[in-house]
């Protein structure tokens, strides 16, 4: 099934709650991330939501650097709604929209355990590697 992507600017509505929850189930449930360190620039931040058949499945959110580029950050699936393909057509559909947009390149920090998942979708490693929220992580970007 095809999935339904929602997107919203800003901190509010529908589309920016099932954002939250998602996040919420995954990394402070599941990874432990504090929640203070998880929900912050909230209201900066463009909402991209997954859903299928009306369930919100999976998420990400999108804010502008200073050098106009996109920084992807909080991609989150719902377990149950993983190895479905539905974090992979969030993140082309960010592309999507950045390539219309005229957007340099995306950038964002990956978890070292997804780091192959990102590769799959053409961004490359930049840099030393980093700690966020105790857990390690690698900036990787894409031109596009």
């Amino acid at each position: 099934m095809q999935p339904i992507i929602k997107i919203v600017k800003g901190n509010y509505g529908e589309i920016y709650q099932a954002a939250v929850e998602i996040r919420k189930e995954v990394f402070i449930l599941e990874q432990g991330v504090a929640p203070e360190l998880e929900l912050d620039h909230e209201d900066q931040a463009v909402y991209y939501v997954a859903y299928v058949a009306d369930v919100a499945g999976a998420t990400a959110r999108v804010i502008v650097e200073r050098d106009g580029a996109w920084h992807i950050q909080r991609v989150a699936t719902r377990k149950a709604y993983r190895s479905q393909g539905l974090a992979s057509k969030l993140l082309q559909k960010i592309e999507q929209d950045a390539r219309n947009q005229q957007i340099p390149y995306l950038t964002l920090g990956a978890q070292d355990q997804a780091q192959s998942f990102y590769q799959k979708l053409g961004f490359h490693v930049v840099g030393a590697g980093f700690f966020d929220a105790g857990i390690p992580h690698h900036q990787m970007q894409k031109a596009i």
